[in-house]
């Protein structure tokens, strides 16, 4: 009995003085993470091992990287979670602030795919964007990722108290963040100069806080902590032979600074860990799992010491919070408030988009409608956040114009139809309208060509738009098809070089609607002028032959649908054009004009069948209605490579203007292959029926009277698409080379 009793008192008595020792031990710890670009994936990893020692973080500040990890870990994130979230982010996309092509008007996605370099031109003096990306994308996922805190201002009151370093970019001094909305603060600390905007904060525009404190240890030392874990992932300075390139050296010149303070800091630092990330640069995203893993081993090192700090804390307050902290699947947002819009108005940013409140969608969805009011290059900075009112959500904008309304683009291209061209945009926007943009391409090389767009853009409104196109190209073509199509006798030459121009004048309104349709209407004008040096008509006073050289009056219609990823290597969606052209007058130079019409499709459909390998099938066709007469306009099949003119149509296997008809149908069929990233290699297909009456005769049901091979291998760059295709016709038993290069235009 004595015995029991004894042991009874023992255990109450370790009992009684563990519960001493634990309040009187219960030590607070800091967490002080710095910036280092990718290398700031590290602060994951050490984490990891932080929660497995069972470390009770209690406060945590961080700079840049340092504060995107913190802020995430801090808002109630587990370190499990953090991994997943890290692991799951395309940082390609987010640094590069690529729009989704799906995010695009088709008037949007005409204009990025055709010039390889924007540069501001505003009072007609050239200058460089501020930074290579605007941090759109860095915002919008911070901003769902977070959106469980909106109604949190104060960050003492998050999960873990925290705050973030940034740097008043006019005087290079510090800026604590506690407070404020904490994806614009996380956002502020990171925004690396010439990488990342300026992000502007009541009257401040702020830069990454690295510039002025990449460490920020005596700032979390006031804050009360007992014991600081830090973690170091900065750069130290690099010899004379490593600085080998521009970038590498205004990186030495903006870590002067932080590794010159950081002898002491390092001193200061209870638990101070430097993960390995030397051979790491502050872009090697792609590197993100070695990253990871290098901080868990520099953690782990020191396991024995985390876990002693740990044993230091009390057991309960060990415990994290049981959250769940991840954004929901859909939202209700119940009323719009827009703020810094002062050129733009309300109709328009709600039809951008495409949100009549009460509206409920997904994240997702949301996210591409923010998409879609950025693709207009209208705005600097889309802040968003939703607050809870009596009705339900309040989604509240912070709009950001951008001051730039005027633009030089410039574009390269090579093909085998226009030949080398070099071109020369002016764009200014809020020409007229503060909804509208107009212009002008200067197509200089062989062929001297330009192209001119108006367009007022109403959202989900009727727009307004005009476009003036000239084209112009000189192309050797078989004698036998000149035979066919203007009934005369060229039995003595096998080639003739003909000279095509086309002037085409539109007018024309425009509709969205299902999101990824629009509709044209409108009237147009185009001029023909198709002759020849080559051969003369002895009926005329000066050289060569002319063909046909008249205006032609008209009215037109076109529907698109287009949600392709890519227009030049889709791995998935669809793609429809389809117009229909009818001419009501002409000039009439040859005297043999009737009314007639011009209906014409395309349809691509792309689809992913593995990883890396994809198959686009395509479909086309087209028709004449009347105007038997008028072979100027019919249908001309053969190359690769250049812009759509007319009612010209690619076909491998066959030179530019080898088939002619009233009206034919292609099938092709295309399998391309990524080797490694932006190179294809591709084998394909194409089948086709031409001539005149095809579809009264049913000929087009008939086996194909051309088909064509091909492969190809391409490289996607700054330029555009670089590609080399051969191909190889058996009906004619002889191989086209074609050569492509840069955007279409």
């Amino acid at each position: 009995m004595k015995y029991l009793l004894f042991c009874i008192m023992l255990i109450l008595s370790g009992i009684a003085s563990g519960q001493i020792v634990s309040e009187h031990e219960d030590i607070k710890v800091g967490l002080v993470l710095s910036g280092g670009g990718a290398k700031g994936l590290a602060h994951v990893g050490v984490i990891k091992v932080l929660e497995e020692a069972g470390v009770r973080v209690d406060y945590i500040a961080g700079t840049s990287m340092g504060a995107v990890i913190g802020g995430l870990y801090a808002s109630g994130y587990n370190a499990q979670q953090l991994d997943s979230i890290i692991k799951e982010v395309d940082f390609d996309k987010i640094i590069q602030d690529n729009v989704p092509r799906s995010a695009k008007t088709f008037y949007e996605k005409e204009d990025t795919e055709r010039y390889a370099i924007t540069l501001p031109f505003d009072s007609f003096k050239l200058s460089f964007p501020q930074s290579l990306s605007k941090g759109q994308n860095t915002y919008n996922l911070l901003a769902q990722t977070l959106d469980h805190l909106s109604g949190i201002d104060n960050f003492e009151e998050l999960p873990i108290p925290f705050f973030c370093i940034a740097t008043d970019a006019t005087n290079g001094e510090q800026i604590i963040l506690d407070k404020g909305f904490l994806p614009e603060a996380i956002g502020a600390s990171g925004a690396l100069p010439s990488l990342f905007s300026p992000v502007a904060l009541g009257d401040k525009l702020l830069i990454d806080g690295g510039v002025a404190n990449n460490y920020p240890i005596d700032e979390l030392r006031a804050k009360g902590v007992d014991i600081i874990i830090g973690v170091d992932v900065q750069d130290d300075l690099r010899s004379k032979e490593e600085l080998g390139t521009a970038p590498e050296i205004l990186i030495q010149i903006s870590n002067f600074r932080s590794i010159a303070s950081m002898q002491a800091k390092r001193d200061s630092t209870d638990i101070y860990l430097k993960p390995d990330v030397t051979n790491y640069s502050v872009v090697s995203f792609g590197d993100k799992y070695e990253i990871i893993e290098k901080g868990a081993a520099a953690a782990n090192e020191q396991f024995d010491a985390l876990k002693g700090i740990s044993m230091r804390q009390s057991s309960l307050s060990r415990k994290r919070p049981i959250s769940n902290p991840m954004p929901q699947d859909s939202i209700t947002i119940h009323a719009v408030e827009l703020t810094g819009n002062e050129n733009y108005t309300r109709s328009y940013i709600l039809g951008k988009l495409k949100l009549a409140p009460p509206a409920t969608l997904s994240y997702g969805d949301f996210g591409d409608r923010i998409n879609n009011l950025a693709a207009t290059e209208n705005f600097k900075r889309i802040g968003h956040r939703f607050h809870n009112i009596p009705e339900g959500k309040l989604l509240s904008m912070k709009l950001q114009e951008s001051e730039s309304r005027q633009f030089v683009r410039v574009g390269l291209h090579y093909d085998d139809l226009f030949r080398t061209a070099a071109l020369v945009n002016f764009t200014r926007k809020r020409l007229l309208f503060n909804n509208d943009i107009a212009s002008f391409d200067f197509i200089l090389g062989e062929n001297l060509r330009y192209e001119f767009n108006y367009y007022i853009d109403k959202g989900y409104y009727w727009s307004v738009g005009a476009r003036s196109i000239l084209d112009d190209f000189q192309k050797g073509v078989s004698a036998r098809l000149l035979e066919q199509t203007s009934a005369l006798d060229f039995s003595s030459i096998n080639r003739v070089r003909i000279d095509y121009q086309t002037f085409t004048n539109q007018i024309y309104l425009q509709t969205l609607f299902m999101k990824e349709f629009s509709l044209d209407l409108g009237v147009q004008h185009k001029f023909i002028d198709i002759e020849t040096l080559t051969v003369e008509d002895d009926d005329l006073t000066q050289p060569g032959l002319i063909f046909d050289q008249s205006n032609f009056y008209g009215a037109y219609g076109q529907i698109k649908f287009d949600t392709l990823d890519n227009l030049y290597y889709p791995t998935s969606g669809v793609y429809f054009d389809g117009d229909f052209d009818l001419f009501l007058y002409a000039s009439d130079f040859n005297n043999n004009f009737t009314e007639f019409s011009i209906a014409n499709a395309s349809f691509l459909y792309a689809k992913k069948l593995l990883p890396k390998l994809t198959l686009q099938t395509g479909i086309d066709g087209g028709f004449k209605i009347g105007g038997s007469e008028v072979r100027s306009l019919d249908f001309f099949l053969g190359g690769y490579g250049n812009k759509k003119v007319n009612n010209f149509v690619s076909f491998w296997g066959y030179d530019f203007i080898s088939i002619t008809g009233g009206g034919y149908v292609k099938a092709s069929f295309l399998f391309d292959y990524e080797l490694f990233k932006n190179h294809h290699a591709s084998l394909g297909a194409n089948f086709a029926n031409a001539g005149n009456n095809i579809f009264q005769s049913e000929e087009f049901f008939s086996s194909p009277d051309f088909s064509g091979y091909t492969a190809g291998y391409g490289i996607e760059t700054l330029l555009g698409p670089l590609e080399l295709r051969y191909s190889y016709s058996p009906e004619l038993d002889r191989n086209e080379w074609y050569i492509s290069l840069g955007f279409r235009f």
